[in-house]
């Protein structure tokens, strides 16, 4: 029998709340499931992590992204967009996480593409 370790999943995180990074990495933790989890905290930040800007260069393309909608300087609809825009970014699943339960919210996410939509 082949018992090969996996490949840790990259998870970016984009999140300004310092309280809400320390719950989402205990609770991957808790899963046992092998994982990367950089954080960035504004959209800004993110799109330069994804384009491997300066600062970014050697950084892993994310297996998944979790991206909170509520950020400071470009929020996370914003992020979301330009994510489905670019042709090399769009394929990365992008999950939305947020305090908004508001159905203008959740339908707009949807309408740019998140493949799903979670409640903090």
């Amino acid at each position: 029998m082949n018992h090969t370790k996996a490949q840790p999943v990259e998870i970016l995180l984009v999140e300004d709340d310092q309280d809400d990074v320390f719950l989402t990495k205990k609770a991957f933790s808790q899963q046992n499931v092998s994982n990367n989890i950089p954080v960035v905290n504004d959209g800004v930040d993110a799109m330069e992590f994804l384009g491997h800007e300066e600062g970014y260069e050697d950084v892993p393309r994310p297996d998944i992204i979790l991206l909170d909608l509520n950020l400071q300087t470009m929020d996370g609809d914003e992020v979301l967009a330009e994510i489905r825009d670019d042709d090399s970014l769009r394929t990365i699943p992008v999950v939305v996480l947020t305090s908004s339960s508001a159905e203008e919210d959740i339908v707009r996410s949807y309408e740019l593409n998140a493949n799903a939509y979670l409640t903090k």
